[in-house]
């Protein structure tokens, strides 16, 4: 078990009703909502992050960032978006039926994230159509949002993922 596994949790009284790892096509139902969290942002791991990915001043000096646009450190916006896929792929994203995704669309950052906020993941189910193609797959489109404590948005999109339909006759 990871930490972020060991310390995010479902938050709504309902979730899934099959585990991460029996989970298919057919269990991601349009107009279902799911919710993850909480995780805290350290600003170590800001810095750490902005150092390897992202040098901009707001993100790797704090005493530069705080007479910056955004009077003080923030995260970037691709650790934002790191930290909403690490939940997304731990606790939403099925681990035995995810075959790939072909995109994401509408991404945007809409409010920082700071040191010491605190967030969740929302997913909701879009949509979701089998292969015309492909028989045994469907894509499942999901709206996702990383919000912090106040319940504020850091980032939204909405991914596509290609998913393997429930064997028919499984083995056993």
């Amino acid at each position: 078990m990871t930490d972020t596994e060991s310390t995010v949790r479902s938050l709504l009284d309902t979730d899934f009703s099959a585990p991460i790892t029996d989970r298919w096509f057919e269990d991601y139902v349009p107009g279902s909502t799911f919710e993850y969290g909480y995780r805290t942002v350290t600003e170590r791991e800001i810095l750490d992050f902005a150092a390897d990915f992202d040098p901009q001043p707001f993100h790797v000096d704090a005493a530069s960032a705080a007479g910056g646009p955004f009077g003080g450190l923030i995260a970037s916006g691709w650790h934002s978006g790191s930290i909403l896929m690490r939940i997304y792929a731990d606790h939403y994203l099925s681990r035995v039926a995810s075959l790939a995704s072909p995109g994401i669309d509408g991404l945007r950052w809409a409010n920082p994230l700071r040191p010491g906020d605190s967030v969740r993941l929302r997913a909701t189910v879009s949509e979701s159509r089998r292969s015309r193609s492909k028989p045994g797959r469907g894509l499942v489109s999901t709206r996702a949002e990383l919000l912090k404590q106040d319940g504020s948005s850091v980032v939204d999109l909405v991914f596509m993922n290609i998913l393997r339909c429930r064997p028919r006759y499984p083995n056993k």
